[in-house]
């Protein structure tokens, strides 16, 4: 039995073993792949939550290594494309991202900047480019699919930078753009480190250009990685951040509802549910507003997602019955019609599947869990996997019933680095 398998054995996702020790979720992997090892202060707190000794830690640690490692890059054999593991897909996109930094904080020429994108037509070019890859985004069933095309984007940006000598804003504004939809592929994929650097480098470049609705978008964005982690004063704080950023932008814009909409989460999981409601109600006003308020890509919130929204939030409260009945309704929407959404259904089954859960009724956590897990197979999303994950630490006493035990069972084996 090696690190990974005593977890399971003891009913706990990397998710949960995690935030008992106080470590990233990441971290738990690494130590199950190999890669690195325990420090001493975390070896003791480990052997504890594994109920084994210090000794038999040891064992854990070394002996499965090589299985381990295996097993990990089977995994990541079939997540990513042939001849693209995870480890060069990962050190390459830092790459990108190492340089374009150092690209946009160049002194700013702006005269010769503004010459020249004009002349290469860089900053629309870019702006076209980037709206349609968020479209392309936003419709993958596997939105891994998308990183090839975001990687040559980013190395196309390079290129412009490195070109200008200098940027104008439209090109910082491009560039911030597309460093948040770089995020999002990495952040799918549960490359938690990946994405944070990618929202931190869009949110310095949209203070570079001055771009505040894109600046709080950014951190908000920022503010997700937190709460994948469970860290909601965290993420709280930051979304106070994107909050008073968005009051200085654009007003004909949802970017002040979104931030609303996401701080609701993150009073949620706080446990405030006055404060939750207050914040629903400020992103349910988006709907006043008269003009189209989202833009090709980097924001999208429209108030449409808001009902499965505030339905996982009084799951997160605990008010099973309010859940239940806007959950429903939610499914029931076009946009979360069966082949629809994959993400977004599957995200909504799984809530559903948890009130069963809360419930201690087996019925309805494998009739949703099952079709949520279905989804996440149809298409390798991270993000399904992970609430799906986080399902299993729902269970208790239900895990008695074989039909639960097997439904985690299935969950166990759905690829998440």
């Amino acid at each position: 039995m090696g690190l990974a398998e005593r977890r399971k054995a003891l009913g706990y996702s990397q998710e949960k073993l995690a935030q008992l020790l106080g470590v990233d979720r990441t971290t738990v992997g690494r130590w199950e792949s190999g890669r690195i090892k325990p420090q001493p202060p975390q070896r003791r707190g480990l052997a504890s939550a594994l109920e084994v000794s210090l000794t038999e830690l040891d064992t854990l640690l070394t002996q499965p290594r090589a299985v381990s490692q295996e097993a990990a890059g089977q995994q990541s054999s079939d997540r990513q494309g042939p001849g693209d593991p995870d480890e060069m897909i990962r050190r390459e996109f830092l790459r990108i991202l190492t340089v374009s930094g150092a690209l946009t904080a160049l002194p700013l020429d702006e005269a010769e900047a503004l010459t020249d994108g004009v002349r290469r037509g860089a900053p629309a070019d870019f702006t076209r480019m980037n709206n349609r890859l968020w479209q392309v985004y936003q419709l993958a069933r596997a939105k891994g699919s998308v990183y090839p095309v975001v990687r040559d984007q980013l190395s196309t940006l390079n290129e412009a930078l490195a070109g200008t000598r200098g940027n104008s804003r439209p090109l910082l504004h491009a560039a911030a753009d597309l460093f948040q939809l770089a995020g999002e592929v990495a952040f799918d994929d549960n490359r938690y480190t990946d994405a944070a650097a990618s929202y931190s480098l869009a949110a310095s470049v949209s203070k570079d250009a001055g771009a505040f609705d894109l600046w709080a978008c950014a951190l908000v964005r920022y503010a997700y990685v937190d709460m994948s982690e469970h860290h909601y004063r965290q993420a709280a704080q930051v979304l106070g951040a994107a909050e008073r950023l968005a009051k200085r932008g654009d007003s004909i814009l949802a970017t002040r509802h979104w931030v609303a909409a996401v701080q609701a989460e993150a009073y949620a999981g706080i446990g405030d549910l006055d404060a939750c409601e207050r914040a629903l109600d400020q992103a349910e006003r988006v709907m006043e507003l008269t003009t189209d308020s989202t833009n090709g890509g980097w924001l999208r919130f429209d108030g449409t997602r808001l009902a499965e929204e505030r339905g996982a939030r009084y799951v997160q409260l605990g008010r099973l019955d309010l859940a239940e009945e806007t959950l429903k309704k939610a499914l029931a929407q076009t946009a979360l019609a069966s082949g629809q959404s994959y993400r977004r259904r599957g995200a909504v089954l799984t809530d559903l599947a948890a009130v069963g859960a809360k419930r201690r009724d087996p019925e309805q956590v494998v009739a949703y869990g099952r079709e949520a897990i279905r989804l996440a197979q149809a298409s390798s999303s991270g993000y399904v996997a992970r609430r799906l994950q986080s399902l299993c630490d729902e269970f208790g006493t239900l895990s008695r019933d074989r039909r639960v035990a097997e439904l985690g069972a299935e969950i166990a084996t759905l690829s998440t680095p």
